[in-house]
């Protein structure tokens, strides 16, 4: 493996990288696939999820989150994924999350990822083991239109619960919106805080997403894997189906975005991707979150509209921190 250090990139690109010394100092931190698993808490597991879930002890996750290769021919790395018919990808969805189930507390919860072709295969295999709770759909606002069709601009997460008794922190995922027409009641607020910047409310989330940046290559999480999912994503889903030290388990980690957000919210994680460079970028990525532990859209303990006037000066301000530190 080389470090991809050869292109010239634009002053603002903040993509994550590897030199050819952090390659050999981060690899140090990587569980081969041949060890012991039986303490893996905040490892990172280079190897294949498939052989590796038989060999995790039971019952210890309390949040699995997936986000397994949708039914695409996608090259992932040194890796890639081939199409198959919708029977085929079924049995392949099977063959892993089944191994999932005796790795799960009674009380974790299960969010596996997918996009309009496989959301229903994730459905139909989900719920021969799990209680599907939701669909949450999130706009993706990157990507090219199509001549002949939609523009695909959204993905599914199917959440699953292992059973009935299951952790959901409401108050932990609202979302602060600007009122755009505010209502007053007696002359006061009704629902509403005005500030400097602002008339915003807090409301229960839903399950659309639209608050989500795509990770982009001026933003410091961005990454060269082709999937990467935003840090806030994961963010909405750890505070909402977790408690501080729990622990979550990822089975196709890739760049590490589960476990990096986990670490920043004061999670445990269990991460597995068969790529080692995505596994030296997770790590890399991992010792940047110890001197900077924020998420762009969340801020103050609530989540904000993606764009709105106060989270944009207050990521300007901790993207100023961030220079700082590193």
């Amino acid at each position: 493996m080389t470090a991809r250090t050869e292109k010239i990139r634009a002053p603002r690109n903040r993509t994550i990288d590897l030199t050819v010394e952090e390659i050999e100092i981060y690899r140090r931190n990587l569980i081969p696939s041949t060890n012991d698993f039986k303490n893996c808490r905040n490892k990172i597991i280079c190897g294949d999820a498939f052989e590796i879930l038989d060999q995790l002890t039971e019952k210890t996750f309390d949040l699995l989150f997936a986000d397994p290769p949708y039914n695409l021919t996608k090259n992932f790395g040194e890796n890639s994924f081939r199409q198959i018919s919708d029977a085929d990808y079924e049995k392949w969805l099977d063959a892993w999350l089944s191994k999932t189930v005796r790795l799960l507390k009674p009380t974790a919860s299960i969010y596996v990822c997918g996009d309009w072709r496989s959301a229903s295969a994730i459905q139909n295999i989900g719920t021969k083991y799990f209680t599907l709770r939701n669909r949450i759909t999130w706009e993706r606002e990157k990507g090219r239109g199509a001549a002949r069709n939609w523009k695909n601009a959204s993905e599914d997460i199917l959440f699953f619960t292992a059973s009935d008794d299951y952790v959901f922190n409401l108050e932990a995922v609202k979302t602060k919106r600007q009122v755009l027409a505010p209502y007053t009641e007696n002359g006061k607020p009704k629902d509403w805080e005005k500030s400097d910047d602002g008339n915003f409310r807090l409301t229960a989330p839903s399950n659309l997403w639209t608050d989500l940046t795509v990770p982009f290559w001026s933003m410091p999480e961005n990454t060269a894997h082709p999937t990467q999912k935003p840090e806030k994503l994961l963010a909405k889903i750890i505070l909402a189906s977790t408690v501080e030290n729990d622990l979550i388990l990822d089975p196709f980690s890739g760049s590490g975005t589960t476990a990096v957000v986990a670490k920043k919210l004061n999670r445990a994680y269990l991460g597995i991707e068969r790529d080692e460079n995505y596994c030296l970028l997770t790590e890399k990525r991992l010792a940047l979150a110890e001197k900077n532990k924020t998420i762009q859209g969340f801020a103050d303990g609530v989540f904000w509209e993606r764009n709105s006037s106060a989270i944009k000066k207050n990521s300007n301000r901790m993207d100023r921190i961030y220079r700082i530190k590193i």
